[in-house]
């Protein structure tokens, strides 16, 4: 008849078996929720993300920032004038038709300025388009096999009281890690989408500078700003396809512990990949 140790070190052993079962089920729970919500997110362009958040950025755009480019272009306008004119030898070869290129250009440069939110968002609308379609061919399922998981129940029931307290302290170790790593997934997305709303915000100024040539680089650089922040939400879901594929490779076999750093290795990979998205598309669209 087994002594009353021994039955309370078997009572505890099957409270840690227990106890391991659940915190692996529920494990990657955290991690899982935000990856899944990272598509949404991902894929809403800056209207819908924050309607509040995006309205008053507009509304300080307009009122703020648009004066300040409407004296920047008068400046470019006056200066385009100028040197058009003294380009023909000051007015020793005078032609008329450079008063109707002049006033094309800064016909083009004023409406640019006036709907440089709508071009803005136009951009967006391109690149959430291609993540709408990325969506559906890369396959974001993180969640690991409930059917590997259940088979891990034999294999703790063949460890000691020691090994299963050993891997229970893992498994809480690991468990605080994946919080730090939900955390980074979501100031990587949210951190993305506010320098979104403070590229926008300044709209006006870049946008003023298309009347000159020289000028006008400020502009084009501006624009590609655009493309590369649109264009990130495409490289972050690849990034979770990504994820996604080697997650769900792990196996949770005899070597529980191994699989279990394994797939926080993973997740600690993912973050480090959603880090590099952002230079990663600048250097691309060569924006600086």
């Amino acid at each position: 008849m087994p002594s009353v140790f021994e039955q309370l070190v078997e009572l505890t052993k099957e409270l840690l078996v227990d106890a391991v079962m659940s915190n692996m089920t529920s494990l990657f729970d955290m991690v899982n929720s935000k990856v899944s919500s990272v598509a949404a997110d991902v894929g809403a362009p800056p209207s819908r993300f924050a309607p509040a958040v995006f309205s008053m950025v507009r509304n300080l755009s307009e009122t703020v920032i648009m004066p300040i480019a409407g004296i920047i272009l008068t400046y470019i306008a006056c200066y385009e004038l100028i040197h058009l004119v003294i380009a023909h030898n000051n007015l020793a070869n005078f032609e008329s038709w450079i008063f109707f290129k002049w006033l094309i250009k800064t016909f083009i440069a004023v409406e640019m300025i006036t709907h440089c939110f709508d071009i803005s968002l136009a951009i967006f609308d391109v690149a959430q388009h291609v993540v709408d379609r990325s969506a559906g061919v890369i396959a974001a399922g993180t969640a690991i096999d409930a059917s590997a998981l259940a088979t891990m129940r034999s294999t703790l029931e063949a460890m000691g009281f020691v090994e299963l307290f050993g891997l229970w302290l893992e498994i809480f170790i690991v468990k605080l890690g994946l919080s730090v790593m939900s955390m980074i997934i979501f100031l990587v997305v949210y951190g993305r989408m506010i320098e979104i709303y403070l590229v926008i915000s300044l709209a006006p100024i870049p946008m003023s500078t298309f009347g000159n040539k020289e000028q006008s680089q400020i502009g084009q650089n501006y624009i590609r700003s655009l493309l590369a922040l649109g264009f990130q939400g495409f490289l972050i879901m690849v990034c979770i396809g990504i994820y996604a594929a080697l997650i769900t490779s792990v196996t949770f076999s005899s070597d529980i512990a191994g699989s279990l750093w394994g797939a926080m290795g993973y997740t600690v990979l993912l973050c480090f990949a959603l880090f590099k998205t952002s230079s990663v598309t600048k250097s691309v669209f060569q924006a600086r």
